[in-house]
């Protein structure tokens, strides 16, 4: 168990990432019958991905990084942590969040102790290569497009460049198959 801070620049966002890929696996790693394309899986990632970053970055302040992961253990399974620039980001994103939904389910978020996660990733699922079937306990984290990362980064970028900035989203088909609900 880790220890939970009182000051942080990373929060943690309990269980919020719900995998449809996780939904649809045995207990072995093993796929069940899935009619999820790869394209689809990304395309909700991102989708989820985009829509958490720019609600949060837009509210509480600028984020260092964000990550998702996709263990199959409950106390890893969709956890999102946050590292904001700022403490005083993360502390108001914690008190603000924990009063707050989204697709229909309340948030849980904490400051988290995690701040490098370099050290808390299984290098082994990086490279396609763990075998604890997802109940790994070091994070898999799911990367998200290359474009989105261009995308959500580089709107920073031309933030710190502009004071006009007038806040664009890139453009995304919605999914048939999910319904995207948040409050």
């Amino acid at each position: 168990m880790h220890n939970k801070p009182t000051f942080s620049q990373t929060i943690l966002l309990k269980n919020m990432y719900i995998n449809p890929q996780n939904l649809a696996k045995s207990a072995d790693d093993s796929h069940l019958v899935s009619s999820v394309t790869d394209e689809e899986m990304q395309e909700h990632y991102d989708n989820f991905y985009e829509d958490v970053f720019i609600e949060c970055e837009d509210k509480y302040g600028e984020i260092e990084e964000m990550n998702v992961c996709v263990n199959l253990g409950d106390h890893l399974a969709g956890n999102v942590y946050i590292k904001f620039c700022q403490e005083e980001h993360a502390e108001a994103a914690v008190n603000d969040l924990n009063k707050r939904w989204f697709g229909g389910r309340p948030i849980f978020a904490e400051l988290s102790p995690v701040t490098d996660f370099r050290e808390a990733c299984c290098f082994q699922y990086a490279k396609g290569e763990c075998h604890r079937c997802g109940f790994c306990n070091f994070m898999h984290l799911k990367p998200i497009s290359l474009q989105l990362r261009k995308f959500l980064y580089g709107r920073q970028l031309r933030r710190h460049h502009s004071r006009d900035h007038v806040g664009t989203r890139r453009t995304r088909s919605s999914s048939p198959r999910h319904d995207h609900h948040h409050n």
